[in-house]
């Protein structure tokens, strides 16, 4: 490990002084280079192109060209920078983690904050089977959730359960849950079929946390589940809850 190459970053910024801030944080990181620096989308293309960074600190809001525009045109590329996403607002969360971003960090810059989201940039560099696994796969892997003053990175392999609430998902990720903006029908199209399985119009279940079926003789149907709770089935769901115990 102490013999890999320094992580070439290029900062990505409109605003000056926040430029100015990452580039000080950086430079008290180790095993960080920084590459370059932009103020604009167009030219942070144009940079990575020319200098081949291992990693962008890329802002959100920025004129003519955002920080999303960029990273839909970086992944067009075959193989393109890791991307961190560093922003004052919370509210792309959902379009980010689309984008496979390696982290969302929050303004004002915390050194301790990015240092983490860089350990994970490293980490990716590292792990050469997730870029297999994303290449493989459509389905989502990992979840962005707002908690306290940052975002926090769930993979889908740890949600026992979904819950629709209004405009928003609740996350059950064992004693702890999480609200994410997102409608249950949006992410019933884009989770793991093999994993999850939708058996209620506001519920989506991680299929091993089902232990079974219920009938109570009235024609309603449950599915129990491992922490001893229990979900009833909607009739439209009836068909596939029975395909699932292969009946």
């Amino acid at each position: 490990m102490t013999d890999a190459p320094p992580l070439r970053v290029l900062i990505v910024d409109d605003e000056p002084l926040a430029v100015e801030r990452l580039q000080v944080i950086c430079s008290r990181l180790p095993g960080l280079a920084i590459a370059g620096t932009a103020n604009d989308g167009a030219a942070a293309l144009r940079l990575v192109d020319a200098l081949g960074p291992d990693l962008l600190l890329l802002d959100m809001t920025m004129p003519e060209m955002d920080g999303l525009s960029v990273a839909r045109a970086l992944a067009r590329q075959t193989n393109p920078p890791a991307l961190v996403f560093v922003t004052a607002h919370d509210s792309f969360a959902v379009e980010a983690f689309d984008l496979d971003a390696v982290d969302y960090v929050l303004k004002p810059v915390a050194p301790e904050r990015l240092e983490r989201a860089i350990s994970r940039a490293i980490a990716r560099r590292h792990d050469r089977s997730h870029d297999r696994e994303r290449q493989a796969s459509d389905w989502i892997s990992e979840f962005w959730v707002p908690h306290r003053s940052e975002l926090l990175r769930i993979a889908a392999s740890d949600v026992d359960r979904i819950d629709a609430e209004r405009d928003y998902v609740r996350l059950h990720v064992g004693e702890r849950t999480y609200l994410l903006l997102h409608t249950v029908s949006g992410l019933e199209v884009r989770i793991d079929p093999s994993m999850f399985i939708r058996l209620h119009r506001s519920v989506i279940l991680r299929r091993d946390r089902i232990t079974g079926l219920r009938h109570d003789g009235l024609g309603v149907w449950s599915a129990e589940l491992s922490d001893g709770n229990a979900v009833r089935i909607g009739r439209t769901y009836l068909a596939k809850a029975k395909a699932m115990a292969g009946r």
